[in-house]
């Protein structure tokens, strides 16, 4: 649905019915997602002023105050929150007409944004989604991959590959895979320290893990049910820096399974003690149809599958 097709939009709001240019919707949902104007500003393409002109008129048309000006950034007010819920259906409506209209037969186009883990994201997503890159030109893919959570209500990403299954919220999720972490350490660790085949052996060594205070997920807490063989610890908060530190011989670290295929010359200590987490594919309802979104999901789910020997 483009601007120039349709310019105004009515709002219903109790007895009145207000005219307002839709495109100003755009503006706000950016801003309610980023919670800065100059963050929405770079997302739209646009200058602040402009990004402030469109909701001072948005307001003015419908005659109710969105947001609250405050100096860590714009929060939504009542009516803000009653608008979002319709902004965002308006959008995925938009979406979903874009993409039936384009037509099954035509190459696959547009954007799409993959959330992920830093870990998975880095050692498994990134050498992946190139092939599907590569297949459709037209196709941009945006991996992030970061230590963090993503929001797909708010747009933070289209896909996300979550370490818990969400209860809340209109997303659809589907189990991707399990997948298992050991304890490992570099050749030139062992030599030092001597070998470790008991967890006993642990004692005085440092275990390479994440910043306690900064975990996003409580299933990533591994220090815990070790803490009573060594208290000494070196804190990392990303999978890649504690990758990296347990190569360099920093000390012991529990890293995935399906990571070290890339590093021969790290060695898995106490083999029996392992960690079995899951990872899930998670969607928004709204936009989980769209033709782009659901080929990269397949993609996804397809190259998992392919390789499901390296998690478990």
């Amino acid at each position: 649905m483009r601007a120039t097709a349709v310019r105004k939009h009515q709002y219903l709001a109790g007895a009145a019915v207000n005219t307002f240019d839709w495109n100003d919707l755009r503006f706000f949902l950016a801003v309610a997602r980023t919670g800065r104007l100059t963050a929405a500003a770079r997302q739209l393409e646009a200058d602040h002023t402009t990004v402030s002109r469109r909701l001072t008129a948005l307001e003015h048309a419908l005659k109710t105050k969105l947001y609250e000006r405050r100096p860590q950034g714009y929060a939504l007010t009542e009516a803000g929150e009653r608008l979002l819920v319709r902004a965002e259906t308006i959008e995925s409506q938009a979406l979903a007409v874009a993409s039936e209209i384009g037509g099954s037969d035509l190459a696959l186009s547009g954007t799409v944004r993959v959330g992920a883990p830093d870990g998975f994201g880095t050692y498994f997503l990134a050498p992946e989604l190139g092939a599907l890159a590569e297949r459709h030109p037209g196709l941009t893919l945006q991996l992030v991959a970061l230590p963090q959570t993503f929001s797909l209500t708010k747009r933070e990403a289209d896909i996300a590959i979550t370490l818990e299954q969400p209860t809340e919220g209109r997303l659809v999720s589907r189990k991707l895979t399990d997948y298992r972490l050991r304890l490992y350490a570099s050749q030139d660790y062992l030599d030092r320290h001597g070998p470790i085949d008991h967890p006993t052996d642990l004692a005085g060594l440092t275990l390479v893990t994440y910043v306690q205070d900064l975990l996003y997920s409580p299933v990533l807490d591994y220090f815990s049910s070790l803490e009573k063989y060594t208290a000494r610890r070196y804190e990392c908060a990303s999978v890649v820096a504690q990758v990296e530190a347990v190569r360099a011989g920093a000390g012991v670290g529990v890293l995935h399974d399906y990571a070290l295929r890339s590093f021969p010359e790290l060695r898995v200590v106490l083999p029996d003690l392992s960690f079995l987490r899951t990872y899930w594919l998670v969607t928004h309802s709204e936009t989980r149809n769209l033709r782009r979104v659901e080929e990269v999901h397949a993609f996804i789910l397809g190259r998992v599958k392919a390789h499901r020997g390296l998690f478990v």
